[in-house]
């Protein structure tokens, strides 16, 4: 028998799978009905450009380029609302997108149109039943037809749906194809960002290095030369002093405090619990760790890349390191959780707020994420609560 925990757990993840793909569903729905419009406006516009432009020798191109830009921005603005992001272009190619998307949209427009009519032909079916008459080539309302009606028009209204959802996928890549920057313009875009990454993880790696110094040269050296001035004095006494006990008292306080802060330095510079039981095991760890009480959520399924868990990891420990320092805040939550290709990882703090994103600590998070390919975001307004949130690609 599954403990009530796992069932709630299970039924929480059943219930946002269902919402994901009816919310998907209806967006491609919207997007296939306003893609329908937007491919008839299309239509109309080519025939009007391709009649004004021959009768006035030309001097209708500017407005014929203009009102083409101004109508591809439109569909634009439909595709990224509904569908997802479309990469910014140089708008050179409003027209040719105009041009593929009449029959895209006249597609898409049948493909509503059909779930319309068969919504509308089962409506006015059920509707005659109720009413008394028979709409529809006489049909009886008997058990055997209205359970073989409603199971025919649920099959069919599935494929019709699933159809829609496939088209979906294939409406935003005219929309990257055509509105999105030419194959050169994203190599170059590209090799600036790889460069840029470059220069900011080496950037990164030498702020580590600098952070670990201090942190041994303050902390842990500073400690150990105590240790070794505390023993050097308790040498010198005799035996029987009774100053030799304190003494060694203090040194051995000083070097337990030394081991504490060392393994708090090995733990930023990797931690061992990564190896060991992966990413759910380190940030427990971090949780145990933290003053504050750490609400921790972790749903990943597969299991990430190394190179994801370490940044998961940093961004968490940093988050939270944070948040007991400068937020004063009363309680952490955190939340990371793998969705398709995606590793979300979200802390979220009830302090006081005011987090600068161009701070060391949040900047090297930012490099990192940066260099696999990720986003970061911080929203940290004055007077809280501050949100860190970093998606990161591992597929």
């Amino acid at each position: 028998m599954r403990p009530p925990l796992w069932s709630a757990v299970a039924a929480g993840a059943y219930g946002r799978c269902v919402r994901d793909m009816v919310g998907r569903g209806l967006r491609a729905l919207v997007a296939a009905a306003l893609g329908a419009a937007t491919g008839l406006l299309a239509a109309g516009l080519l025939v009007a450009i391709g009649v004004a432009v021959p009768v006035t020798g030309g001097r209708a191109a500017p407005w014929a380029g203009a009102v083409s830009s101004a109508l591809a921005r439109l569909d634009r603005r439909r595709v990224e609302a509904l569908l997802g992001p479309v990469p910014a272009g140089d708008g050179a190619r409003a027209l040719s997108y105009l041009a593929v998307r009449v029959p895209v949209g006249v597609f898409g427009g049948l493909l509503v149109a059909l779930l319309a009519w068969g919504a509308g032909t089962v409506t006015v079916l059920l509707v005659g039943w109720i009413v008394g008459w028979r709409p529809i080539d006489d049909i009886e309302a008997s058990p055997f037809n209205v359970l073989y009606l409603l199971g025919l028009a649920a099959v069919l209204a599935f494929l019709n749906l699933s159809g829609i959802v496939a088209f979906a996928s294939a409406d935003r890549w005219v929309a990257v194809r055509w509105l999105g920057p030419g194959t050169g313009a994203a190599y170059e875009r590209r090799i600036a960002e790889l460069s840029t990454a470059r220069v900011e993880v080496v950037a990164a790696v030498d702020a580590e290095r600098r952070r670990i110094e201090r942190d041994l040269h303050d902390g842990v050296q500073q400690r150990l030369v105590a240790v070794g001035m505390l023993l050097g004095r308790a040498r010198r006494l005799p035996p029987d002093d009774a100053r030799l006990a304190a003494l060694l008292r203090q040194a051995h306080d000083e070097a337990a405090d030394a081991l504490v802060e060392l393994r708090e330095v090995s733990w930023r510079v990797f931690p061992a619990a990564l190896d060991a039981g992966g990413l759910p095991l380190a940030l427990e760890t971090v949780a145990d760790r933290s003053p504050l009480p750490v609400a921790l959520t972790v749903e990943l399924g597969e299991r990430p890349l190394g190179m994801v868990e370490t940044v998961a990891y940093f961004v968490v420990s940093e988050a939270v390191t944070n948040a007991v320092k400068h937020a004063s805040a009363s309680g952490v939550e955190v939340i990371v959780r793998r969705a398709g290709d995606e590793l979300t990882v979200r802390v979220r703090d009830d302090g006081v707020g005011g987090a600068s994103p161009s701070g060391g600590g949040l900047t090297g998070l930012a490099r990192r994420v940066a260099a696999l390919d990720g986003r970061f975001r911080v929203d940290s307004p004055a007077g809280g609560p501050t949100t860190v949130e970093a998606v990161l690609p591992c597929g």
